[in-house]
């Protein structure tokens, strides 16, 4: 094939300058029961697309994975069609390869991707959660290495593709009170000494004595029996039906009992009311740290986090559930979350860059005939096509790209991509500039 020529066969794979290739990825999708069911979940019609299977309409499909997580690692496509075949994964590629992470990269991580890179199709509410940072990460994975698979913090960013929901991070101080006065059922459940020292408080005073009034409340509201929670949301439910008769419900009110129809009893039906409820329009992001409490709720996401599949849950889930753990280890920091809009790399690309040396991400949306760059940088990169279609070029050498392409690029490739359809839209994952800005040369 001359090195002009364009591969328009989804399976073949480009040879790059200095000998390196872009590499096709086949990707590993998760059925969570609360994925989106069969065509409706944007990760199926993306898998399917990505590996040839056909999606079963009644089964939820809830993540895709790309990267070399071992609970999910990615393949490496070679050979062309119905002959194609996925021999290796992408770290033992990386493994006999590592020049493809560049030497910055496998120095600090080793021949594991860095980051983890997923589109989420939500439907139901997941569980309230957080991951730990790295030395309790690391005190978890040795303590209980069936339920912590690994030793890493996992820092992440979400990036609405569609109208997102989520909770994320305790409510204001101002914001607390009026919860503990308007709900009853909580001081119902954590006693009035407890319920009460959220007025002993005020917005000035000392940081760590807010934090411990929260913390108290909340662990007494998390520690409560099962028996006696499903009672007073039993309650709960009742007054705010009842309610309905005479006023408008709040917004949290309205999401409190949706939360209850799809998990009747469940401790975490009421504690949402110590979250604040985002709704991220497409392209808006949150960034979630360490230690910080979030539940998504319903829609289409991309996320990116440090390679990690590390979670502390305590509500709002059928799953193991580690209460003590997660109500010792959160910041309780108050106030509602920075909501990100990135900034624009080109006309086309716009970065999302958390403060994490692990990852950023790009989006990308590109009419029919326009064309952007992506400049070379010194790690892998992973890319992917969720809508339309078009030409990645690096060098001499184009590939013709669809929805469901899944593309790891070595360091230091400069990529062009051309728009072929009315609307091509694209997703990059790289370890964050800001590492590679630290180092010198």
């Amino acid at each position: 094939m001359g090195a002009d020529e364009i591969q328009t066969n989804g399976h073949d794979h480009a040879k790059l300058t200095g000998g390196e290739e872009i590499q096709r990825l086949r990707c590993v999708v998760k059925n969570y029961e609360w994925g989106k069911l069969g065509p409706d979940s944007l990760v199926a019609r993306l898998y399917e697309a990505n590996s040839g299977e056909r999606v079963d309409s009644v089964i939820p499909y809830a993540e895709l994975w790309m990267g070399t997580h071992e609970s999910g690692p990615s393949h490496v496509e070679f050979g062309s069609g119905h002959e194609s075949e996925c021999i290796v994964t992408l770290k033992s590629l990386v493994s006999d390869n590592p020049n493809l992470f560049g030497s910055r990269v496998v120095a600090k991580w080793g021949c594991d991707l860095p980051f983890l890179f997923k589109v989420l199709s939500v439907t139901k509410a997941l569980s309230i959660q957080a991951h730990p940072n790295k030395a309790l990460a690391e005190k978890l994975h040795k303590e209980d290495p069936l339920l912590y698979r690994d030793p890493n913090h996992k820092p992440e960013i979400a990036l609405a593709i569609t109208p997102f929901e989520a909770l994320c991070g305790f409510v204001s101080l101002k914001e607390l009170k009026e919860v503990i006065t308007n709900v009853p059922e909580i001081t119902e459940l954590v006693g009035n000494k407890a319920a009460d020292q959220i007025f002993t408080v005020h917005e000035n005073d000392e940081d760590n004595r807010v934090k411990s009034v929260v913390r108290l409340i909340f662990t007494q509201l998390m520690s409560a029996s099962n028996y006696e929670t499903k009672q007073v949301i039993s309650q709960m439910k009742i007054r705010l039906i009842s309610e309905t008769k005479h006023r408008e419900l709040t917004e949290k009110e309205k999401l409190v009992l949706e939360l209850e129809k799809q998990y009747p009893g469940d401790v975490g039906v009421i504690s949402a009311f110590f979250f604040n409820y985002v709704k991220l329009n497409p392209g808006e992001a949150l960034y979630l740290d360490a230690d910080e409490p979030h539940a998504y709720i319903s829609g289409d996401c991309v996320e990116c986090m440090a390679a990690s599949d590390n979670v502390v849950r305590a509500g709002l889930t059928p799953k193991h559930r580690d209460v003590q753990t997660l109500c010792s280890m959160l910041t309780y920091k108050l106030g509602y979350p920075e909501i990100l809009k990135g900034f624009a790399l080109t006309p086309y690309i716009t970065r999302y860059l958390p403060p994490f040396d692990e990852f950023e991400v790009d989006h990308c949306d590109l009419p029919r005939g326009k064309s952007t760059v992506f400049p070379a940088v010194p790690g892998p990169s992973v890319y992917l096509v969720i809508e339309g279609q078009g030409k990645l070029r690096t060098g001499s050498s184009q590939l013709l790209v669809n929805q469901g392409d899944v593309l790891f690029v070595p360091a230091y490739n400069e990529i062009h991509v051309t728009g072929e359809s009315d609307v091509m839209k694209l997703y990059r994952a790289g370890v964050s500039s800001r590492f590679f800005q630290t180092l010198k040369d």
